[in-house]
């Protein structure tokens, strides 16, 4: 039922994660809601630009590129040997439509109306529409408004982009043809992940990052194995090194020059600018509504997810930390239900929470790091299995994979689980629950687990761990 004041209940401005969760609670508590996208853009982010297509990329770099079956047939094997752009973006074009079409009739069988236009404030309840042409346009009202707008990468106003010798992590998928070499600035975990995917398929990679480990907040043999195997794939690591200037060429084979502070210069045939990623709020006049935004244009929220203007609430990557696709799902719930004034114990998924790393190879962490709880003072024990040991992993060819359990040596009490290698972002899950669960390590030394599969590395190394406490 709609207010007698309002158009809509709620306007959800964004289809991806958040706002799809956003819009289908409210519409389950029997709000009229309206959804807001760019046309051609449902799903937002997410489906178009970020996790879907990139995660979709890497999956056909790891076929095509016969990666999985290295450890058995040898590093030269492949499944096809002269991979082109076009057989990367065939199965991303794909799986992107599929994802669009299954969006498009949630929105409908929850009777959320989605309306294809792009939304800017006019006053905090009054939202002025523009479709693409930029011809059409109306005004609607909403009592509730949730921003779940997302992010765009970062860009330096010095630094020549073309979209196709120097990118971002958003133009890839518009890219004509593969680099043979290409140089990633910043070494976050976009840049890491589309940085293992290039080499992967031979293409030589240089990685230029002004801290001295690879993503430091990993569990330190993670980020030493990871950087293990990217230099096995002749991945050149510039750690501590920050980018002066980037310059195109007219030099055919390697148009690109990276110069940096040290004074090295480094070319290649194209760079990928990966240095973070800010609010994609520019461009709502989100002062008409008297929101506030912080220095990268992403909006602070309180633990209801609502923004210093009461009735505006946002969700997802545009509030900062986690920027998880699967925590934005949670956020977008947790904000309708108490916007509508279901006012739960729901934590909108910034408790405990998996973190999913698509780098080749995979990783996967959830809970404390070693670090973490040194600096907190808090003992800790920890046991290790590795892949090659577990008949899994010989089968699957992975040599390098790695499980890591960290528990309280008093109560035997799971802290953290740390993983990297195939499937890490399902193995993490079995970790997950037992945490949530408050359970020990014990749990996993007596279980009974599928054999040959990789969950066996937790027994392993819930045995290992167990083994030290009476060493």
């Amino acid at each position: 039922m709609r207010t007698p004041s309002f158009d809509y209940q709620l306007a959800v401005i964004g289809s991806g994660p958040s706002g799809q969760r956003a819009a289908i609670q409210a519409a389950k508590l029997g709000k009229s809601v309206a959804i807001i996208e760019r046309a051609r853009s449902v799903g937002g982010i997410c489906v178009n630009f970020g996790t879907i297509p990139s995660k979709t990329f890497r999956e056909a770099v790891m076929h095509l590129s016969g990666y999985r079956e290295r450890g058995i047939y040898g590093s030269s094997y492949r499944v096809k040997q002269d991979i082109v752009i076009e057989d990367l973006l065939f199965r991303v074009d794909q799986v992107v439509r599929s994802e669009i079409d299954v969006i498009r009739n949630q929105m409908a069988r929850n009777r959320v109306e989605l309306i294809e236009a792009t939304a800017t404030f006019v006053d905090p309840h009054l939202l002025e529409l523009s479709t693409a042409t930029g011809h059409g346009k109306r005004q609607i009202t909403a009592e509730k408004i949730v921003i779940a707008c997302g992010t765009e990468a970062a860009r330096d106003p010095h630094i020549p982009f073309d979209g196709q010798r120097v990118f971002t992590s958003d133009d890839v998928l518009g890219l004509r043809r593969l680099p043979r070499s290409i140089i990633v600035v910043g070494a976050g975990v976009i840049g890491v992940e589309y940085a293992s995917m290039f080499a992967a398929l031979g293409v030589r990679v240089t990685i230029v990052d002004k801290r001295p480990v690879l993503l430091p907040f990993l569990d330190h043999e993670v980020s030493a194995a990871l950087t293990y195997v990217l230099q096995q794939s002749n991945v050149t690591m510039r750690l501590g090194e920050e980018v002066a200037d980037i310059h195109i060429r007219d030099e055919l084979s390697k148009p690109v020059e990276v110069r940096l502070k040290s004074g090295k210069m480094l070319h290649a045939e194209a760079a990928l600018y990966s240095i973070g990623r800010v609010g994609a709020t520019d461009r709502m006049q989100l002062g008409n509504a008297g929101v506030k935004v912080d220095d990268r244009n992403r909006i602070p929220v309180n633990e209801h997810f609502q923004s210093n203007t009461e009735h505006v609430y946002a969700v997802g990557d545009v509030i900062g930390f986690p920027s998880l696709a699967s925590t934005s799902y949670e956020q977008g719930r947790a904000a309708s239900r108490h916007a509508f004034g279901l006012r739960d114990d729901h934590s909108g998924g910034i408790g405990l929470f998996p973190y999913g790393i698509y780098t080749v190879p995979e990783i996967s962490t959830i809970g404390k790091t070693e670090d973490e709880l040194t600096a907190a003072g808090i003992a800790y024990e920890i046991g290790k299995a590795n892949y090659r040991e577990i008949s899994r992993g010989q089968i699957i060819g992975d040599r390098t994979g790695l499980l890591k359990i960290i528990f309280s040596p008093d109560d035997r009490k799971l802290l953290g689980v740390h993983i990297m290698g195939e499937g890490a972002s399902e193995l993490i899950h079995i970790g997950q629950v037992l945490m949530g669960h408050n359970g020990s390590i014990d749990y996993f030394a007596d279980a009974v687990f599928n054999f040959p599969t990789l969950a066996e590395c937790y027994k392993t190394a819930a045995l290992d761990g167990i083994n030290r406490l009476t060493v």
